[in-house]
């Protein structure tokens, strides 16, 4: 059983890119904290991501007949401040180590949830 193919499983998987890709971002972000001139960035909302005005993901081929897609699959950034320190760095380690907590919880509750729901799939199917 390939849980991709199933819509719960793909969404648990879009969230987990989304936040990791996040978390790779506010690293960055934290790195260069005492950089002039860097602009912190983030993603924007997944709910955005979700109705797809910052991420396209290509549709399932189910049917041998089905064209294959074109779509692009780049999560798009945005900058997190306006306010910038006197060498022009934005970063603010407040704000980003409170992102960074938010991104951790967001991820360890959708990989509880996939877990949960592969167990149960597993016990449905007899393994």
């Amino acid at each position: 059983m390939d849980p991709n193919r199933i819509a719960l499983f793909a969404l648990a998987d879009r969230r987990l890119a989304w936040a990791d890709r996040r978390q790779q971002l506010l690293a960055q972000n934290i790195a260069n904290a005492d950089t002039p001139g860097w602009r912190a960035r983030d993603l924007k909302s997944f709910a955005d991501t979700l109705s797809g005005k910052t991420l396209a993901m290509a549709p399932v081929a189910t049917e041998a007949g089905h064209l294959p897609a074109t779509a692009s699959t780049r999560l798009d950034t945005t900058k997190t401040s306006n306010d910038r320190a006197p060498d022009g760095n934005s970063v603010q380690l407040d704000d980003q180590l409170s992102r960074v907590a938010d991104t951790e919880t967001t991820q360890a509750l959708v990989t509880g949830l996939y877990t949960k729901y592969l167990g149960m799939f597993r016990t449905a199917l007899g393994h």
